[in-house]
Protein backbone atom coordinates (compact mmCIF):
# COMPACT_ATOMS: atom_id res chain seq x y z
CA UNK A 1 0.00 0.00 0.00
CA UNK A 2 1.37 3.36 -1.07
CA UNK A 3 -0.05 5.62 1.63
CA UNK A 4 0.61 8.84 -0.26
CA UNK A 5 -1.09 7.61 -3.44
CA UNK A 6 -4.06 6.42 -1.38
CA UNK A 7 -4.36 9.76 0.44
CA UNK A 8 -3.95 11.61 -2.86
CA UNK A 9 -6.77 9.56 -4.40
CA UNK A 10 -9.01 10.23 -1.38
CA UNK A 11 -8.40 14.00 -1.55
CA UNK A 12 -8.98 14.18 -5.30
CA UNK A 13 -12.27 12.20 -5.06
CA UNK A 14 -13.41 14.39 -2.16
CA UNK A 15 -12.62 17.56 -4.13
CA UNK A 16 -14.24 16.43 -7.39
CA UNK A 17 -16.99 14.29 -5.84
CA UNK A 18 -16.26 11.80 -8.59
CA UNK A 19 -14.12 8.69 -8.86
CA UNK A 20 -14.05 9.04 -12.65
CA UNK A 21 -12.90 12.67 -12.61
CA UNK A 22 -10.29 11.94 -9.94
CA UNK A 23 -8.95 9.13 -12.14
CA UNK A 24 -8.77 11.44 -15.16
CA UNK A 25 -6.88 14.13 -13.26
CA UNK A 26 -4.41 11.64 -11.83
CA UNK A 27 -4.04 9.87 -15.20
CA UNK A 28 -5.08 6.44 -13.94
CA UNK A 29 -8.17 4.28 -14.41
CA UNK A 30 -11.24 4.62 -12.17
CA UNK A 31 -10.64 1.11 -10.86
CA UNK A 32 -7.21 2.21 -9.57
CA UNK A 33 -8.80 5.12 -7.70
CA UNK A 34 -11.44 2.80 -6.25
CA UNK A 35 -8.76 0.34 -5.14
CA UNK A 36 -6.66 3.04 -3.48
CA UNK A 37 -9.61 4.49 -1.57
CA UNK A 38 -10.62 1.01 -0.40
CA UNK A 39 -7.07 0.36 0.82
CA UNK A 40 -7.11 3.59 2.80
CA UNK A 41 -10.52 2.80 4.28
CA UNK A 42 -9.27 -0.64 5.31
CA UNK A 43 -6.19 0.93 6.88
CA UNK A 44 -8.16 3.48 8.95
CA UNK A 45 -10.92 0.91 9.54
CA UNK A 46 -13.65 3.36 8.66
CA UNK A 47 -15.56 4.35 5.49
CA UNK A 48 -14.49 7.68 3.98
CA UNK A 49 -17.37 8.04 1.50
CA UNK A 50 -21.07 7.18 1.22
CA UNK A 51 -21.47 6.01 -2.37
CA UNK A 52 -24.62 5.89 -4.43
CA UNK A 53 -25.41 5.86 -8.12
CA UNK A 54 -26.11 9.59 -7.96
CA UNK A 55 -23.40 11.05 -5.71
CA UNK A 56 -20.27 10.56 -3.70
CA UNK A 57 -20.63 12.04 -0.20
CA UNK A 58 -18.00 12.26 2.50
CA UNK A 59 -18.56 10.06 5.53
CA UNK A 60 -17.79 11.33 9.02
CA UNK A 61 -14.22 10.00 8.96
CA UNK A 62 -13.71 11.65 5.58
CA UNK A 63 -14.98 15.01 6.77
CA UNK A 64 -12.74 14.94 9.83
CA UNK A 65 -9.57 14.04 7.92
CA UNK A 66 -9.98 15.86 4.60
CA UNK A 67 -8.34 19.15 5.64
CA UNK A 68 -5.23 17.47 7.05
CA UNK A 69 -4.94 15.13 4.08
CA UNK A 70 -5.38 17.95 1.56
CA UNK A 71 -2.70 19.98 3.34
CA UNK A 72 -0.34 16.99 3.28
CA UNK A 73 -0.84 16.43 -0.45
CA UNK A 74 -0.39 20.14 -1.18
CA UNK A 75 2.85 20.38 0.78
CA UNK A 76 4.30 17.26 -0.81
CA UNK A 77 3.34 18.42 -4.31
CA UNK A 78 5.00 21.77 -3.60
CA UNK A 79 8.16 20.06 -2.35
CA UNK A 80 8.32 17.81 -5.39
CA UNK A 81 7.91 20.81 -7.67
CA UNK A 82 10.75 22.66 -5.97
CA UNK A 83 12.92 19.58 -6.33
CA UNK A 84 12.06 19.40 -10.02
CA UNK A 85 12.84 23.08 -10.55
CA UNK A 86 16.21 22.70 -8.84
CA UNK A 87 17.33 20.63 -11.81
CA UNK A 88 16.77 23.53 -14.18
CA UNK A 89 17.39 26.37 -11.72
CA UNK A 90 19.86 25.02 -9.16
CA UNK A 91 19.69 26.75 -5.80
CA UNK A 92 21.03 26.36 -2.28
CA UNK A 93 24.35 26.17 -0.49
CA UNK A 94 27.35 24.25 -1.85
CA UNK A 95 29.95 23.59 0.84
CA UNK A 96 33.52 23.27 -0.41
CA UNK A 97 36.93 22.55 1.06
CA UNK A 98 39.72 23.83 -1.21
CA UNK A 99 43.50 23.46 -1.20
CA UNK A 100 45.14 26.84 -0.39
CA UNK A 101 47.51 26.64 -3.36
CA UNK A 102 44.54 26.44 -5.72
CA UNK A 103 42.18 28.70 -3.79
CA UNK A 104 44.62 31.61 -3.74
CA UNK A 105 45.41 32.98 -7.17
CA UNK A 106 43.25 30.68 -9.31
CA UNK A 107 39.86 29.59 -7.97
CA UNK A 108 38.58 33.06 -7.10
CA UNK A 109 38.76 34.21 -10.72
CA UNK A 110 36.88 31.10 -11.88
CA UNK A 111 34.17 31.55 -9.23
CA UNK A 112 33.19 34.89 -10.76
CA UNK A 113 32.13 33.08 -13.92
CA UNK A 114 30.52 30.23 -12.01
CA UNK A 115 28.44 32.72 -10.03
CA UNK A 116 27.34 34.46 -13.22
CA UNK A 117 26.30 31.12 -14.69
CA UNK A 118 24.53 29.81 -11.56
CA UNK A 119 23.52 32.88 -9.53
CA UNK A 120 21.27 30.97 -7.14
CA UNK A 121 24.00 28.64 -5.83
CA UNK A 122 25.60 30.00 -2.67
CA UNK A 123 29.18 28.89 -2.04
CA UNK A 124 30.51 28.24 1.47
CA UNK A 125 34.28 27.69 1.08
CA UNK A 126 36.79 26.49 3.66
CA UNK A 127 40.43 26.90 2.56
CA UNK A 128 42.56 24.11 4.03
CA UNK A 129 44.96 21.42 2.86
CA UNK A 130 44.03 18.93 5.59
CA UNK A 131 42.91 15.67 3.99
CA UNK A 132 39.46 15.08 5.47
CA UNK A 133 36.50 12.90 4.68
CA UNK A 134 33.98 15.37 3.23
CA UNK A 135 31.14 13.32 4.70
CA UNK A 136 32.48 13.73 8.25
CA UNK A 137 32.98 17.49 7.89
CA UNK A 138 29.80 18.25 5.99
CA UNK A 139 31.46 19.26 2.72
CA UNK A 140 29.76 18.58 -0.60
CA UNK A 141 33.08 18.63 -2.49
CA UNK A 142 36.75 18.75 -1.46
CA UNK A 143 39.37 19.97 -3.96
CA UNK A 144 42.52 18.32 -2.63
CA UNK A 145 45.72 16.58 -3.62
CA UNK A 146 45.85 14.11 -0.77
CA UNK A 147 43.31 11.32 -0.62
CA UNK A 148 41.47 10.81 2.67
CA UNK A 149 41.47 7.25 3.97
CA UNK A 150 37.73 6.75 3.73
CA UNK A 151 35.35 4.52 1.86
CA UNK A 152 32.51 5.41 -0.50
CA UNK A 153 34.14 8.49 -2.01
CA UNK A 154 34.43 9.45 -5.66
CA UNK A 155 37.65 11.00 -6.96
CA UNK A 156 37.60 12.99 -10.19
CA UNK A 157 41.04 14.10 -11.41
CA UNK A 158 41.07 17.75 -12.47
CA UNK A 159 44.67 18.49 -13.50
CA UNK A 160 48.28 17.56 -12.77
CA UNK A 161 50.22 19.42 -10.10
CA UNK A 162 53.93 19.73 -10.89
CA UNK A 163 56.53 20.74 -8.30
CA UNK A 164 59.96 22.36 -8.69
CA UNK A 165 62.83 23.27 -6.43
CA UNK A 166 63.50 26.98 -6.75
CA UNK A 167 65.20 29.95 -5.12
CA UNK A 168 65.68 33.66 -5.61
CA UNK A 169 68.44 34.82 -8.00
CA UNK A 170 70.14 36.67 -5.11
CA UNK A 171 70.30 33.50 -3.00
CA UNK A 172 71.84 31.50 -5.85
CA UNK A 173 74.30 34.29 -6.63
CA UNK A 174 75.47 34.24 -3.01
CA UNK A 175 75.48 30.51 -2.29
CA UNK A 176 75.75 28.89 -5.71
CA UNK A 177 73.42 26.59 -7.67
CA UNK A 178 72.96 22.85 -7.00
CA UNK A 179 73.79 20.69 -10.00
CA UNK A 180 72.40 17.38 -8.74
CA UNK A 181 69.95 16.36 -5.97
CA UNK A 182 72.67 15.51 -3.43
CA UNK A 183 73.90 19.11 -3.63
CA UNK A 184 70.71 20.22 -1.86
CA UNK A 185 72.18 18.89 1.40
CA UNK A 186 74.48 21.95 1.44
CA UNK A 187 71.65 24.50 1.29
CA UNK A 188 69.03 25.96 3.60
CA UNK A 189 65.84 24.20 2.55
CA UNK A 190 62.22 25.12 3.11
CA UNK A 191 60.05 22.02 2.75
CA UNK A 192 56.33 21.26 2.92
CA UNK A 193 55.53 19.11 5.93
CA UNK A 194 52.35 17.34 4.79
CA UNK A 195 53.65 15.23 1.91
CA UNK A 196 53.07 11.53 2.60
CA UNK A 197 56.75 10.79 1.88
CA UNK A 198 57.78 13.22 4.64
CA UNK A 199 61.54 13.95 4.27
CA UNK A 200 62.17 11.29 1.61
CA UNK A 201 62.43 12.83 -1.88
CA UNK A 202 62.66 11.11 -5.26
CA UNK A 203 64.24 12.82 -8.29
CA UNK A 204 63.94 11.45 -11.81
CA UNK A 205 66.71 12.33 -14.23
CA UNK A 206 67.66 11.04 -17.65
CA UNK A 207 67.75 7.28 -17.22
CA UNK A 208 68.15 7.43 -13.45
CA UNK A 209 66.20 7.89 -10.25
CA UNK A 210 67.67 9.35 -7.07
CA UNK A 211 66.07 9.06 -3.65
CA UNK A 212 67.44 10.83 -0.60
CA UNK A 213 66.53 12.24 2.81
CA UNK A 214 66.49 16.04 2.91
CA UNK A 215 66.69 17.88 6.24
CA UNK A 216 64.92 21.25 6.32
CA UNK A 217 65.86 24.56 7.87
CA UNK A 218 62.15 25.42 7.73
CA UNK A 219 59.32 22.89 7.57
CA UNK A 220 55.75 24.14 7.25
CA UNK A 221 52.27 23.08 6.19
CA UNK A 222 51.89 26.46 4.43
CA UNK A 223 53.02 26.52 0.81
CA UNK A 224 52.64 30.30 0.74
CA UNK A 225 54.92 30.75 3.74
CA UNK A 226 57.56 28.66 1.95
CA UNK A 227 57.10 30.78 -1.18
CA UNK A 228 57.76 33.92 0.86
CA UNK A 229 60.82 32.24 2.38
CA UNK A 230 62.21 31.61 -1.10
CA UNK A 231 61.37 35.12 -2.35
CA UNK A 232 63.16 36.65 0.63
CA UNK A 233 66.37 34.85 -0.33
CA UNK A 234 66.20 32.60 2.72
CA UNK A 235 66.95 29.39 0.85
CA UNK A 236 65.79 26.82 -1.67
CA UNK A 237 62.29 25.44 -1.44
CA UNK A 238 60.02 23.04 -3.31
CA UNK A 239 56.82 24.65 -4.59
CA UNK A 240 53.93 23.60 -6.83
CA UNK A 241 54.03 25.51 -10.11
CA UNK A 242 50.44 26.64 -9.58
CA UNK A 243 51.78 28.65 -6.61
CA UNK A 244 55.12 29.89 -7.98
CA UNK A 245 54.44 30.04 -11.74
CA UNK A 246 54.19 33.84 -11.89
CA UNK A 247 57.37 34.22 -9.82
CA UNK A 248 59.24 31.95 -12.22
CA UNK A 249 57.95 33.77 -15.29
CA UNK A 250 58.99 37.21 -14.04
CA UNK A 251 62.34 36.03 -12.67
CA UNK A 252 61.67 36.54 -8.95
CA UNK A 253 62.39 32.83 -8.53
CA UNK A 254 64.61 30.50 -10.56
CA UNK A 255 64.20 26.74 -11.04
CA UNK A 256 67.12 24.64 -9.85
CA UNK A 257 67.79 21.02 -10.85
CA UNK A 258 65.80 21.62 -14.02
CA UNK A 259 67.04 18.35 -15.52
CA UNK A 260 65.26 16.42 -12.77
CA UNK A 261 61.54 16.00 -12.16
CA UNK A 262 59.57 15.09 -9.06
CA UNK A 263 56.64 12.65 -9.07
CA UNK A 264 53.55 14.40 -10.37
CA UNK A 265 50.53 14.90 -8.11
CA UNK A 266 46.90 15.48 -9.09
CA UNK A 267 44.27 17.91 -7.91
CA UNK A 268 41.16 15.88 -7.23
CA UNK A 269 37.50 16.69 -6.75
CA UNK A 270 36.49 14.36 -3.91
CA UNK A 271 32.86 13.87 -2.95
CA UNK A 272 30.60 11.22 -1.41
CA UNK A 273 29.10 8.53 -3.64
CA UNK A 274 25.68 9.68 -2.42
CA UNK A 275 26.36 13.07 -4.07
CA UNK A 276 27.10 11.55 -7.48
CA UNK A 277 23.82 12.81 -8.95
CA UNK A 278 23.45 15.94 -6.84
CA UNK A 279 22.84 18.72 -9.35
CA UNK A 280 24.92 21.39 -7.57
CA UNK A 281 27.88 19.06 -7.13
CA UNK A 282 27.80 17.94 -10.76
CA UNK A 283 27.54 21.50 -12.07
CA UNK A 284 30.46 22.73 -9.96
CA UNK A 285 32.79 19.80 -10.63
CA UNK A 286 32.03 19.87 -14.37
CA UNK A 287 32.65 23.63 -14.43
CA UNK A 288 36.06 23.35 -12.72
CA UNK A 289 37.06 20.34 -14.83
CA UNK A 290 36.21 22.23 -18.04
CA UNK A 291 37.79 25.49 -16.87
CA UNK A 292 41.12 23.82 -16.07
CA UNK A 293 41.07 21.08 -18.72
CA UNK A 294 44.32 19.96 -20.31
CA UNK A 295 47.75 21.11 -19.22
CA UNK A 296 47.42 24.02 -16.77
CA UNK A 297 48.06 27.44 -18.30
CA UNK A 298 50.82 28.20 -15.77
CA UNK A 299 52.76 25.09 -16.83
CA UNK A 300 52.25 25.84 -20.52
CA UNK A 301 53.65 29.34 -20.01
CA UNK A 302 56.71 27.97 -18.22
CA UNK A 303 57.36 25.38 -20.93
CA UNK A 304 57.04 28.03 -23.64
CA UNK A 305 59.46 30.30 -21.81
CA UNK A 306 61.94 27.45 -21.40
CA UNK A 307 61.72 26.64 -25.12
CA UNK A 308 62.28 30.27 -26.13
CA UNK A 309 65.26 30.55 -23.79
CA UNK A 310 66.75 27.38 -25.23
CA UNK A 311 66.51 28.82 -28.72
CA UNK A 312 68.05 32.10 -27.57
CA UNK A 313 70.79 30.79 -25.32
CA UNK A 314 71.71 27.61 -27.12
CA UNK A 315 73.64 25.44 -24.71
CA UNK A 316 73.54 27.91 -21.80
CA UNK A 317 73.25 26.47 -18.34
CA UNK A 318 69.54 25.65 -17.93
CA UNK A 319 69.70 25.80 -14.14
CA UNK A 320 70.24 29.58 -14.41
CA UNK A 321 67.11 30.24 -16.46
CA UNK A 322 63.92 31.36 -14.76
CA UNK A 323 60.84 29.31 -15.47
CA UNK A 324 62.50 26.20 -16.92
CA UNK A 325 60.08 23.31 -16.56
CA UNK A 326 60.39 19.76 -17.72
CA UNK A 327 57.32 17.79 -18.74
CA UNK A 328 56.65 14.93 -16.33
CA UNK A 329 55.89 11.36 -17.23
CA UNK A 330 52.47 10.07 -16.17
CA UNK A 331 52.21 9.08 -12.48
CA UNK A 332 53.41 5.57 -11.72
CA UNK A 333 51.03 2.76 -10.84
CA UNK A 334 52.29 2.98 -7.28
CA UNK A 335 50.20 6.14 -6.92
CA UNK A 336 46.97 4.37 -7.89
CA UNK A 337 43.86 4.81 -5.79
CA UNK A 338 42.82 2.51 -2.99
CA UNK A 339 40.30 0.02 -4.36
CA UNK A 340 37.51 1.36 -2.19
CA UNK A 341 37.59 4.74 -3.91
CA UNK A 342 36.02 5.42 -7.28
CA UNK A 343 37.36 7.63 -10.01
CA UNK A 344 35.44 9.58 -12.60
CA UNK A 345 36.76 11.24 -15.71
Amino acid sequence: MDKFQCIQAFVRVAETRSFVEAARQLNVTPSVITSRVKQLEAYVQSPLFHRSTRAVVLAEAGVNSLEDCADLVSRLDSTMERMRLMKTTPTGILRLQVLPGFALGHLGFALKDFGAQYPHIELDITVSDVAVNPVDKGYDVALQIFRPSAESLIERPLFEVKRVFCASPDHLAQFGTPKEPADLLRFNLGLYSAYPTRDRWTFRGTGEETSLHLPAAIRSNSIHLLRDFALSGGGITCLPTLVCGEDLLNGRLVVVLADYTLPTLELLAIYPVTHRRAVKVKLFVDFIAHRFAGEPVWDLALCQLAASQKDTNGSADRSKRPGTLKRNKPPSKNNANPKHQLRER
